[in-house]
């Protein structure tokens, strides 16, 4: 079923949450469930008019979920090891790991082809803060970015026991928190962004990022507040397990 995200009703939000749930059935791994989720939602939200004929909305989405340096497959950590600009990665860190993307051009449907996003290392919360969208994503989620870093212990439950607000640019051109600009959003109209996700039982950030080419209104993002849980239910299952393949 389509959904026009300009006019994204609460039934609209109950079937896109089912959706999104049958969709990562029988999956085996969290790589596999998050393309499942950026497939359907790339499929199924349209421009106005909906209708088996409309167009797609979303110039890209992408899944991003962090994963300690030690479980990053070698080419992420090698990657992550380019950020990082010769400062020595440590077991534990941090990096938020692109492990789902599709898009307009045959590049974004590959995570293995992103230039810059493969797996970002977050080793302070004060290198979080140059990185504009990361942290206004968690600014506005209303994370605390200390304590995502050091999540551990009897801190983690109450992170993820919570639900979080969404990530939303309504205007994307000119905005300070989507970068290039000219090479991405002029070029293929991106027009509004919503981000939404929450935390794992493990203490891992996990957020769904969508470009949309059409304006979403507040109302329509806040809707995926809840639909941040049924992406949660679907990659819970393997948060301590398979992350890749």
């Amino acid at each position: 079923m389509a959904f026009d995200l300009e006019r994204f009703s609460l039934v609209d939000m109950l079937q896109c949450g089912r959706g999104i749930r049958f969709a990562a059935v029988g999956e085996a791994s969290a790589e596999q469930v998050a393309q499942s989720i950026v497939s359907y939602l790339y499929t199924e939200c349209v421009t106005s008019g909906g209708g088996s004929g409309a167009e797609r909305n979303c110039a890209l989405v992408r899944f991003y979920m962090t994963v300690p340096y030690r479980s990053l497959e070698p080419p992420l950590q090698k990657f992550a090891d380019g950020q990082l600009g010769g400062t020595r990665p440590t077991p534990n860190m941090k990096c938020l790991t692109l492990l789902a993307t599709i898009g307009q051009l045959p590049e974004w449907c590959d995570r293995r082809q992103s230039k810059d996003h493969q797996a970002i290392p977050l080793p302070s919360q004060q290198l979080i803060e140059q990185a504009p969208m990361i942290s206004q994503l968690m600014k506005q989620m209303g994370l605390d970015v200390a304590a995502i870093l050091a999540a551990e212990g009897s801190i983690v439950p109450e992170l993820a026991g919570k639900t979080y607000n969404v990530f939303h640019v309504p205007e994307a051109r000119g905005s300070p928190y989507i970068p290039a600009q000219a090479e991405f959003v002029e070029a293929y109209g991106v027009r509004s962004v919503v981000g939404f996700g929450g935390v794992l039982h493990t203490g891992d950030l996990f957020a769904t990022v969508m470009f949309a080419r059409g304006p979403i209104p507040a109302d329509a993002a806040l809707r995926f507040r809840t639909i941040a849980l049924d992406v949660k239910a679907a990659v819970h299952p393997f948060a301590n397990g398979k992350v890749f393949g």
